[in-house]
């Protein structure tokens, strides 16, 4: 391994993010307890949001209309409009949480940069990942902003031309073995997975990673011992 490059994910590889979607879903779960189990409501709104990908991609405002269609689904269309006002409200809400970087992630960016080219890699929102780059106090660190529409392995390929780099150049860092890890290791780059306490239900995956490129870290800080081992 001998990145040029060093790509960081951004929701829960740079700040704290999943939580407040949780919560976000507790609340939806208390608006409508009396129609369905929360367990059930949860995969509802799961089933929505996959469905949605293809049309709306990642982010809150896709995740508040697929909030909105469960609700539609569980009240059978009868929902009222101030029903929708309240959902809405959560949507909004979790656009203006606090950003709260993870530990130890400034100390690392102070490290390498000038050491190697550091870029964003993450998808979601445009506007609301710009947002919380601007509020994180750390967008100077960064060379390049990437967010991307998905994270398939075209996605990736695409953001190596914009970089004008190789597979082999990139060391992509993140929370999801699924978005972060499998497709770069797929196209011969490098990839580092650093768990999140908590991880949405679509970025699992149910098999174990065995691969010469890929590396399990505990935590972000790890990063720096094993890029001065190189």
């Amino acid at each position: 391994m001998n990145p040029k490059i060093i790509a960081f994910d951004a929701d829960d590889t740079l700040w704290h993010n999943e939580p407040y979607f949780d919560e976000a879903q507790e609340r939806f779960c208390q608006l409508f307890q009396d129609y369905a189990s929360s367990q059930e409501i949860l995969g509802l709104i799961l089933n929505h949001q996959v469905k949605n990908l293809p049309l709306y991609g990642f982010g809150i405002k896709a995740f508040t209309l697929s909030m909105i269609e469960s609700a539609l689904e569980l009240t059978n269309h009868q929902i009222s409009g101030k029903g929708i006002e309240k959902i809405i409200t959560i949507g909004k809400d979790l656009l203006q949480k606090p950003v709260e970087l993870l530990p130890n992630v400034e100390d690392v960016l102070k490290e390498l940069q000038g050491k190697y080219k550091l870029v964003v890699a993450t998808k979601g929102d445009l506007k609301d990942q710009h947002r919380k780059l601007h509020d994180s106090g750390i967008g100077h660190y960064f060379h390049h902003i990437e967010v991307l529409s998905d994270k398939t392995e075209l996605d990736y390929q695409k953001m190596f031309g914009r970089l004008e780099c190789k597979a082999e150049d990139i060391l992509m860092i993140g929370n999801s073995l699924k978005s972060d890890v499998l497709p770069i290791l797929n196209l011969g780059g490098f990839g580092i997975h650093i768990p999140y306490h908590t991880t949405w239900e679509y970025e699992k995956i149910d098999f174990e990673i065995e691969h010469k490129n890929f590396l399990a870290l505990s935590n972000v800080k790890e990063v720096l011992t094993i890029l001065e081992s190189i």
